[in-house]
């Protein structure tokens, strides 16, 4: 099949099936003086890929470093270990660092690249929908601490971005409609036309067929781009890709980041909690609930978590909101829907925690 090739300001995105086989073409333009590599394996991927890593980059000195994907592991403890033993074994700034896995792992990878001798090549392979159609894109890289998700972290680009679409073939349903969230956010934030596509073809992308997933993939990709490249250290215009994060993100924060909910189901939650605030709010008409609700339905993508949508749930979350790294004083910053592909601004609606409460009291 055919790779696609989106080109960013600083990297190159290659999209499709068997596009690992470029891989080391790619890394003889853009890291042309590496000798070592770091490749960072999440333990949840298929050994069989690590292989074919392998195989393509057999004249270069690998490491292996096998890392458990969970959010609990994404902090500065295991980003030092790893640190510590490229410095034992004198990886220099020519040198890479390749993260093969989800989110978590490119997270982790990318942030390790950036602090490494104050910059170390960086290559990433996302592995997840999720991280295909969102955390490898826009170089955010980051850790968590006890006080929240991704508060330690750093904005570092990849020399390229490789997303294999066979990883996604080995993946449960409830990891596709987890990278899925971030699919109908872009459309809902910024392309009707998208949305419009997505409410005929999410059922072909749940079940990962070719062409409908590298069409999704390489939207949402450019979607994503779109804001970033323009406000690549979310100063403004970026923070929209924040859509529903801000209850997403406490939702996990309170649920210590179980796997009873993992972060595409927190997202599609604080979506739906995002357009029932923005009608209450009498900034989107009921029929553009309705047809955010009717692709959720029709798709049963909250089928496993509807517990966490009650009342007392989110209000135990609320709490945990003003560490939001969003926010630029002590209320809540939120970004709210008008129609689909058209959101409020950065800023403009913001709401103390007294006032969120209210919110869902009312709301649920």
């Amino acid at each position: 099949m055919k790779v696609n090739r989106l080109k960013t300001k600083n990297y190159k995105i290659f999209i499709g099936k068997n596009s690992l086989k470029v891989l080391n073409n790619e890394l003889k333009k853009v890291c042309s003086r590496t000798n070592k590599i770091a490749i960072i394996y999440d333990k949840r991927v298929p050994k069989k890929f690590l292989s074919k890593i392998k195989k393509s980059l057999s004249k270069h000195k690998l490491f292996i470093f096998f890392v458990t994907s969970s959010e609990k592991n994404k902090n500065l403890f295991v980003a030092n270990n790893i640190i510590s033993k490229l410095l034992k074994n004198n990886f220099n700034r020519s040198d890479l660092i390749i993260g093969v896995g989800g989110g978590i792992i490119g997270d982790l990878s990318g942030f390790i690249s950036s602090i490494y001798k104050r910059g170390l090549n960086f290559i990433n392979i996302p592995t997840t929908l999720l991280a295909q159609v969102d955390s490898c894109i826009g170089g955010k890289t980051g850790v968590n601490s006890s006080y929240g998700k991704n508060l330690i972290g750093s904005f570092y680009n990849p020399k390229a971005v490789f997303i294999e679409t066979e990883f996604l073939k080995t993946l449960p349903r409830r990891e596709m409609v987890c990278g899925y969230a971030e699919i109908i956010k872009h459309a809902i934030i910024k392309d009707k036309n998208f949305f419009n596509w997505l409410e005929k073809n999410t059922e072909k992308i749940l079940k990962c067929e070719d062409h409908s997933l590298i069409i999704a993939i390489k939207k949402s990709c450019e979607i994503k781009l779109s804001f970033t490249e323009k406000d690549f250290k979310e100063k403004n215009l970026r923070m929209k890709l924040n859509f529903g994060h801000t209850f997403a993100h406490a939702l996990e924060i309170k649920n210590k980041y179980s796997k009873k909910l993992n972060h595409g189901e927190a997202v599609l939650i604080g979506m739906y909690i995002a357009v029932r605030v923005s009608k209450f709010k009498k900034l989107c008409s009921e029929n553009t609930v309705m047809r955010i609700k009717r692709i959720y339905d029709k798709n049963q993508l909250l089928k496993n978590v509807k517990k966490f949508i009650r009342k007392n749930e989110i209000l135990k979350s609320v709490k945990f909101m003003k560490n939001d790294k969003k926010n630029n004083d002590d209320k809540i910053n939120f970004i709210l829907l008008r129609n689909i592909a058209k959101t409020t601004e950065p800023g403009n609606y913001k709401f103390n925690i007294g006032q969120i409460n209210q919110i869902v009291n009312k709301l649920f």
